[in-house]
């Protein structure tokens, strides 16, 4: 995980620096191993390329950019899992500019790109060509936003986090459809880059390359069963857990500490990927499950007994027996007992029973109102572009829960202690509700529409994941020096899962917790997960109380500015 950050700017323009240094500063706490900054002076233009490293590869420091002898620059910001031979002592960056530094055209950098699998984002300057190239992955794993030079300000910017809402740029997500290229020589000569930056830039469809069918994913309509065999070995992806696990490099200081966490909320997402991360992680190491929950002002007074006055002085929050476990001790507080901390509760038991030999670190993130409320500018800058209400309260939920701050119980009677998490890579189940018929959306567009509406919703889930979530989740996550990974969301396993007949997946006429995601709950019960695997779908925002915290605002009514 990096932080990229590349701008163009005429020589006669006066720019502001201080912007400038605001955008560095936020990219500087995605990599906090190692930054640098480099520069090229054109005739007429001034580049500058900066980097900052979370080294998460191979066993010697880096230091990016990466930079040939002829110039080329690399600013990268990504893991290769697949595609080419990195060993475990290897930096995948370094690999990846061994093979870029000698391509000079679109069309070759997107056939080069067409054949590796990982999430990315980069700036890729050939020296030789003149030509600065940049993209992300046909997913959009990784943030890439983009400032197009404009009359107010003039200047090419591109970055993996902004600096906030400002007057001086007007980022956006850079679309996941192309490889973008931009001609440095033919802009070098233009008088004003503004009006001559669109000749300029030219995209190589993704669609056009020689591995376009790993970029759309045709679900597979009804088909007579017996014609697709496949193990639960085969769909639970453990190869791709795996990949995501794996060859993390240790700090020697923190050796026995945890180097992996799980976003975890009890559910049969983030379950079923503890369990398999637990076959390749070492033993002799714990294993994160970061459990997040907010003091909500507005559900706790909805579980207030008694209290019909809303003037009346508020009393502590009560929860009825059923929304308690009745082991904790008494130092747990009951606004913290959000619906994703007691199946959080009740599944790490399920863990605990399965694998015995783990140790099992269930960290309770409990973030007090007044918390949430100082940090929410700070959220909102690292989520910026999007500013919808939905977005901020799925973006504190993951900014508290990366943060890795809480406590943690020997035993679940114990008294806690404060815990902060060592891993700097968090696992996340994104993807499963898109490819296997998790929203109650899908339940409906079969009442409406039968199984081919169905097929058409699952469509529309996959080609609107790279303009959804993924941008911005990565944003705000990253901003602790952490890295998210998501297994469901490797190539090879949407591409499998969406070749599969719809009604392996999912069955609308079953029950809610039964016939949603089917097929991931016979895999779950089959490797043993009996409880995990009949509990019914829950949002993040509504699971840890991160969402309405003041009253019933729509989740896509835009932020006050």
């Amino acid at each position: 995980m990096c932080g990229i950050f590349t701008q163009i700017v005429h020589t006669g323009f006066q720019h502001r620096e201080e912007l400038t240094q605001r955008i560095r500063e936020a990219n500087a706490t995605r990599g906090p191993d190692a930054r640098k900054s480099c520069c090229i002076s054109c005739s007429q233009l001034n580049l500058e390329f900066f980097s900052s490293e979370l080294r998460l590869r191979g066993n010697n420091p880096v230091v990016q950019p990466h930079k040939s002898e002829s110039g080329s620059l690399l600013c990268w910001n990504g893991e290769i899992f697949a595609g080419m031979d990195v060993r475990a002592d290897e930096n995948d960056g370094i690999k990846l500019f061994e093979q870029l530094r000698s391509l000079e055209t679109g069309d070759q950098v997107r056939h080069f790109f067409a054949s590796v699998e990982g999430p990315y984002a980069f700036a890729f300057y050939s020296a030789t060509a003149q030509k600065l190239f940049f993209s992300r992955d046909p997913l959009g794993r990784r943030s890439l936003l983009i400032h197009r030079p404009s009359a107010t300000n003039p200047y090419f910017l591109l970055a993996s986090v902004s600096a906030g809402p400002d007057p001086g740029y007007s980022f956006e997500e850079l679309d996941t459809g192309h490889i973008h290229c931009l001609d440095i020589a033919t802009l070098n000569k233009a008088n004003d880059i503004v009006s001559a930056f669109d000749g300029c830039l030219s995209l190589f469809s993704r669609s056009d390359s020689v591995s376009s069918s790993s970029i759309h994913y045709a679900y597979v309509s009804r088909t007579h069963k017996g014609q697709h065999k496949f193990t639960s070995e085969r769909f639970a992806f453990t190869t791709s857990v795996m990949l995501k696990v794996r060859d993390i490099p240790q700090d020697l200081s923190l050796k026995g500490q945890s180097r992996v966490a799980v976003l975890f909320s009890g559910g049969i997402d983030s379950t079923i990927l503890t369990l398999l991360a637990d076959r390749h992680v070492p033993r002799d190491e714990p294993i994160d499950l970061l459990n997040v929950a907010f003091e909500n002002p507005r559900k706790i007074k909805v579980q207030q007994k008694g209290n019909i006055n809303p003037n009346k002085k508020k009393s502590k929050a009560k929860v009825s027996e059923s929304d308690t476990d009745p082991t904790l001790s008494n130092s747990t507080v009951a606004e913290f007992m959000v619906p994703d901390r007691v199946t959080g509760l009740s599944e790490v038991e399920e863990l605990r029973k399965l694998c015995p030999g783990r140790v099992w670190n269930f960290v309770e993130i409990n973030v007090p109102y007044h918390e949430s409320q100082a940090t929410r500018q700070h959220v909102e800058s690292l989520m910026n572009p999007v500013r919808t209400v939905m977005d901020l309260s799925l973006a504190l939920a993951l900014y508290f829960a990366s943060r890795g701050i809480g406590q943690i119980r020997s035993k679940p009677e114990d008294d806690p202690t404060p815990y902060t998490s060592t891993a700097r890579v968090l696992i996340n189940g994104l993807g499963s509700d898109e490819l296997l018929g998790g929203y109650g959306r899908h339940r409906t567009a079969f009442v409406t529409g039968g199984w081919a509406a169905v097929v058409e919703e699952l469509q529309l889930e996959i080609d609107r994941i790279p303009t959804r979530n993924l941008g911005r989740d990565d944003r705000v996550i990253s901003s602790h020096g952490k890295e998210t990974r998501h297994p469901f969301l490797s190539l090879d396993v949407v591409s499998f899962l969406a070749r599969l007949p719809v009604e392996y997946k999912m069955d609308p006429r079953l029950p809610a917790g039964v016939g949603d995601k089917m097929l991931l709950r016979l895999a779950a019960r089959r490797l043993g997960l009996v409880e995990a695997s009949g509990r019914k779908k829950r949002a993040m925002q509504f699971g840890s109380h991160s969402a309405r915290m003041e009253g019933d605002e729509k989740g896509d009514k835009l932020l006050e500015s």
